[in-house]
């Protein structure tokens, strides 16, 4: 499901501002983007986006700026992480598997440059990371709220839908039976085309036409489609987090849908499996947007 969130604040002198934003996903797959000497954050992130979705993939990002002159620098470099990395890479380096790394390169690894708050009192640092993670909190409800509007509209969508394809399914009932009559009508004109004045054996005739009525009956098809119908209306009107088993239900819509086209021997039916395909073809993309 889709939706956007943001949230804003200030505390001290520093302006913060979280953005989180989410696309259709099978699974959830959770992204952020944190700025220097803030990483700290991304367990609570990953808590706070599990606490609420269970599907979609999301996109956190933090931006946060200093408001007043500072002549110290806002990051530092930690040389004990450098001498970290360099060490751990020696022997690779020595071997000639990799070459020396340069400053840009270094700077780019995790824990490398971070927040310079060694003067800072640990107690502002923490009033400080606990103003901004509420704001964390506010742009993941602000986004939640969004998707369960989406999840609203998509309510009366699924339920038009399942109507018109319990529509269908009544029509290939009836459609069915004359089928039968159809098929026999059909073995028949093809006998007298084939055989003209020559007598045929109408019992062997019938047999070959009920033969053929038996390979295209779609008896269990719509019996099979009618209990998946059930079983999706039950889940829509149970609601809560039913994004998989939807799109379960609708890869079975669509097997039967196929099957029932396939065998179908009439204009009247193979008009409504065909549009049985086409509705199914939208119930799956719009289980695709089901938490």
């Amino acid at each position: 499901m889709t939706g956007f969130g943001r949230a804003e604040g200030q505390v001290g002198d520093m302006t913060w501002v979280w953005e989180a934003r989410s696309v259709n996903g099978r699974n959830l797959d959770i992204k952020h983007k944190l700025p220097p000497g803030h990483d700290g954050f991304e367990p609570r992130i990953r808590e706070a986006c599990t606490k609420r979705f269970k599907r979609g993939s999301l996109q956190v990002s933090l931006s946060v700026k200093r408001n007043t002159v500072n002549q110290n620098p806002s990051v530092r470099i930690n040389l004990d992480m450098i001498d970290f990395y360099l060490a751990e890479g020696s022997a690779l380096i020595a071997a000639g598997q990799v070459l020396p790394p340069r400053l840009d390169g270094l700077l780019h690894l995790r824990g490398v440059l971070e927040a310079a708050d060694t003067c800072e009192a640990v107690e502002v640092k923490a009033s400080r990371d606990a103003a901004i993670l509420e704001g964390l909190e506010a742009a993941l409800d602000q986004l939640l709220a969004e998707r369960q509007r989406e999840g609203d509209g998509l309510f009366d969508v699924f339920t038009q839908n399942f109507s018109r394809i319990d529509e269908l399914i009544r029509q290939a009932d009836t459609a069915a039976e004359a089928q039968v009559l159809a098929i026999r009508d059909r073995v028949h004109k093809r006998a007298v085309e084939l055989l003209g004045e020559v007598p045929f054996d109408p019992q062997r005739l019938a047999q070959e036409a009920a033969a053929l009525a038996l390979k295209s009956d779609v008896r269990e098809e719509l019996d099979r489609l009618a209990a998946h119908l059930t079983s999706a209306r039950t889940l829509l009107n149970h609601g809560g987090d039913i994004g998989r088993k939807l799109d379960f239900l609708a890869q079975e819509f669509h097997r039967e849908s196929n099957t029932l086209t396939t065998k179908a021997a009439t204009i009247a039916l193979t008009n409504i499996g065909l549009e049985l395909k086409a509705l199914v073809d939208q119930l799956k993309e719009q289980a695709a947007n089901v938490e």
